[in-house]
């Protein structure tokens, strides 16, 4: 008798317990500070122009090879009449998020501060039917930090 009382009182503590459930799509958890998603390009809104000059360091320093870099030289650098002090620019830039494993290490070895990890829940969710388009392009990475979603990353 007394099973049968202990078992009726634990059903009726769940009837009474709130919900545990998170309604997904309207609702997020937090995001921890220290979270990794997906890198991005940043974007220099004083010269109007990206912060990366297209070294290939982060190209370099990927152990899986998920990168591809193209540069050209800079029409808007000081010695040809415009305002940048960026000899060279970024031309292509391409990352495959089907295969970057999110080890940061681009960020770490960058010399411009040129990318930061997307430290928002649009940088995890990247559901896609087809794998290459999840090949993202030089506007894609830099669409974010352009419009202002993504905080102005400051090195530690």
């Amino acid at each position: 008798m007394r099973g049968i009382v202990r078992s009726m009182a634990t059903t009726l503590g769940a009837f009474v317990r709130g919900p545990v459930t998170r309604e997904y799509p309207e609702g997020h958890r937090p995001i921890p500070e220290r979270d990794r998603a997906f890198p991005l390009l940043l974007w220099d809104f004083e010269i109007d122009e990206p912060y990366c000059t297209g070294c290939h360091a982060c190209e370099r320093a990927c152990p899986v090879e998920c990168m591809t870099v193209l540069m050209k030289d800079n029409p808007a650098h000081t010695s040809l009449g415009g305002n940048s002090s960026r000899r060279k620019i970024i031309d292509k830039f391409w990352i495959d998020y089907a295969r970057c494993m999110r080890c940061n290490i681009c960020v770490e070895v960058c010399n411009f501060d040129a990318i930061a990890m997307n430290n928002t829940w649009s940088g995890h969710e990247t559901s896609v039917y087809d794998r290459a388009d999840l090949v993202m392009d030089l506007p894609q990475l830099l669409a974010q930090h352009k419009a202002g979603a993504i905080d102005e990353w400051v090195a530690p």
